[in-house]
Parts: structure tokens; sequence; C-alpha cells
């Protein structure tokens, strides 16, 4: 075994939620050590929505001047269902210091990341590190034991936190229960042209009866483009042939077409997603603490996931640093933390949850009464401003309104935040 490193916390995930809470624990002189697997931030495909929320945070944090060259504003969204407009959506409307979502991918936001915390002493992130088991003393978790690629090490920390994913493998060496409820289906992604007939800065949904794709507009003129297939359905459709892929994008947005077949010529331009949501009913046991998509996995649908991952960062690392700052033992300090993270956040991730699924089973509606009353119902929540506005606010807004109404204190590492006035620009390309 290698000689051992210490810290008083350790995150296992160098994604959103991880590094964002790594980044503000070392803002408040928390010694924390990042484990992280990959040895870069290549991850196409993954968490590139980023929510009016998370847009609000990131600019608070410090991190969106740094990529601002390479984001994207949604300014708009529509949904179209058998070939008719019956839900629009312009964001502009909403009275919100941040009020569009935005496209950023991964990778400039995870080195925005890692770059502000490795320009602080207390902050050490490994990289082509694996987490490989879990140090305990009796019932509680005091590090993990990491597979550098030079040998093992032991990591002994007061908490360690699981911020690796859908698929955490922290959750599992915890012995932390946890229930998978697979959705009826799953998605393939990839990436084309921008239609010339569309605009840069409208989400658009296109439903068919029982099929339905995402087309979201993002960085520098392309077009992310996600369709559903039935669960389990991957090895059938390419058995078809990319010609299958090429039919299916003709059906659901003739305009993108062209720019698919040209720039997807095999199945190998594409990535498949996993539909499934997880609900864990304790995000922690002692001396670990969940968070992110191992906390709550989450849908693609109006792109919660890294949303909900950062607001969870924020939560938490205030609430650990006052645990580690008492003096004395910390063990209780430390596991009251933890529960006072969950009962923060669960209602919130429980809203997203409810509302994605409720997307999903209308999506999957295909008889033609039923797809009659899902037009109906769109068009109805279309024709009015204050439900239009309820429901999106319940997606985009819950932070930014309960912060301004004073329902929630944020407290990031230098200074509790209040948004600010209504209308300051969210910045990102404006193309």
């Amino acid at each position: 075994m290698a000689a051992g490193l210490s810290a008083q916390v350790c995150v296992v995930g160098g994604g959103p939620a991880g590094l964002t809470l790594a980044l503000e624990l070392a803002r408040r002189g928390v010694e924390v050590v990042v484990v992280e697997q990959s040895a870069h931030f290549d991850r196409s495909f993954r968490g590139e929505s980023i929510s009016p929320d998370s847009v609000w945070l990131l600019k608070q944090l410090g991190v969106l001047d740094k990529v601002e060259d390479q984001t994207l504003v949604t300014r708009r969204m529509e949904i179209t269902d058998a070939g008719h407009t019956v839900l629009s959506a312009d964001f502009s409307v909403f009275d919100q210091p941040c009020p569009y979502p935005m496209e950023l991918p991964q990778p400039p936001l995870l080195d925005a990341l890692a770059e502000a915390g490795s320009a602080l002493p207390s902050f050490r992130m490994l990289r082509r590190t694996k987490a490989s088991r879990l140090l305990t003393e009796g019932n509680r978790v005091t590090g993990v034991v990491a597979q550098l690629p030079d040998g093992p090490v032991e990591i002994r920390a007061s908490l360690t936190v699981a911020a690796d994913g859908r698929f955490s493998k922290i959750r599992e060496m915890a012995g932390i229960n946890y229930t998978k409820i697979p959705l009826e289906r799953d998605f393939v992604w990839f990436k084309a042209p921008m239609p010339k007939e569309w605009d840069l800065h409208t989400y658009r949904v296109r439903i068919l009866g029982d099929r339905h794709g995402l087309f979201i507009p993002t960085v520098p003129d392309l077009v992310r483009i996600g369709f559903n297939i039935p669960k389990g359905g991957l090895r059938e459709l390419r058995a078809q042939g990319i010609g299958a892929l090429h039919a299916r994008i003709d059906e659901l947005a003739p305009q993108a077409g062209p720019g698919v077949r040209e720039h997807v010529t095999s199945w190998s331009d594409t990535s498949m997603l996993d539909i499934f949501t997880t609900v864990v009913p304790q995000w922690w046991r002692p001396g670990v603490a969940l968070i992110g998509d191992a906390a709550h996995t989450l849908t693609p649908v109006l792109g919660q996931g890294v949303n909900h991952a950062i607001i969870d960062a924020v939560t938490l690392a205030p609430l650990v640093t006052r645990a580690l700052a008492a003096g004395g033992p910390t063990d209780t300090r430390l596991d009251r933390a933890c529960a006072a993270f969950q009962s923060a956040r669960e209602e919130s991730v429980a809203t997203a949850r409810g509302l994605q699924l409720r997307q999903e089973k209308a999506f999957a509606l295909s008889s033609p009464v039923a797809a009659a009353l899902r037009r109906t119902a769109y068009r109805a929540v279309s024709s009015s401003d204050l439900l239009k506005r309820r429901i999106l606010s319940g997606v985009y807004y819950q932070l930014q309104q309960a912060v301004r109404d004073g329902r929630t204190r944020l407290e990031l590492a230098d200074r509790t935040v209040s948004p600010s006035p209504a209308g300051t620009p969210t910045g990102g390309q404006h193309r």
C-alpha cells in the first residue's frame, strides 16, 4: 500500500457536482481531495443544458465569465405535436436575474471549476484514480482506498462524498438502499449542423404519436438531437442500418434531415442513454454523503441533472464547513449536516422528478384519442400565461425565486447571496 493521504473531505467524482462542492469547500479553507478516474474532461453528450438557476449560480461562483465564449443562450421553447405547434414559451418574460437556460459543453465547465480549485492550497485533485473500496471504523466510513496509476493509496477523510454519477460505485460500496425506476424508453443522441430554417436560440420538442425528439441548439452552431427508442431497443434499430435513424429524423424534423444524413453516417456517430430515475430514501450514512445523480438520478427532460447537482454542492458546502469548524469530535455534527442537506434539497428534487415523469407519460401516449388529449393539454398551457409561468417557474426558477422571497438563504464561500435586480443580463454568446 502506498503512503496514505488525509483530507477533511474526499470527493469521489470530478463532474459538475463534485468539482463545485470541492471548489466551495476549498474556498472556505476545508482540505479536500477529489478522486477522478478520467485523465481529461472530454465528455460528449453529458449535461450540456444549464438551467437558469444554475446559470445564476455559476455567475455567482465566478465561473461563468471564464466560459462565456463557449455558451449559447436558449431564449425560447417550442413543442410541436403532429406537425402543429401546441406550446411555445419565451423565457424573456420571466422576471428573474437569469431568465435564460444555456447550452454549455461539459469540458470547458469542468476545466474552469478545476482551474479555480487548483489555485487554492486546500484543493487537490487526483486524476486517473479510481476508488476501489471504502475504509471503515465500525459503522462509519473513514475514507477510501484509491487506485493511482502507480498503485493504491489510502485517503483518510472525515467525510466521503459520492459525486460519481447515476451508476455510483460509492453508493453501492456504502450499502445505501435505492430504487431504480426504469422508464419505457432509451435515448439516442448525436449532433448535426443547425438547419438553416431554424434560429440558434430555440429549444424544440417534436412529437409524433409515441415518438419524440429533442432538438437543442448547441455550441458553436450545431443542434444536439435525441430521439426515443423502446427500452433495450438499440440492437434492433441498429440492425436496420443507419437509414433507420435518418428515417426517424425525417419523420420528426424534416428540416434537420439533410444535415443528419451528411454528418451521421454510422452508428459510431451516436451515443445511447439508458433512461431511468433513481429514488434514494436516505442520501447519507455515517461518514458518507451522496450528491447529484448518485443521490437522485433524473431524466434528460428540461436539463435538470446538472442543475440539481450544482445546487446540491452549494447547499452542502456550508453545512459541512460549519460541522468541521466547531472543534472537537465532528462525527455527530457531520451526520446532522448530511441530514440537513437532504432535508433542504429533497422537495425541490421531487418537484423536478414529478414534472419529468408526467412529461415522460405524455410523450409515450400513442392512441389517437390520447394523443389528441395531449395536444389539448399543451394548448391549454400555452394559451394561459399564468399556467405557463407556474409550471416553468417550478422547474427553471425555483432557486432564484426562493432566494428573492427570502425562503432560502444561499451561502457561498465569500458571502450570502441575494439575486441581482430582475433583468440583469446573464452573459453568454448572443449570436
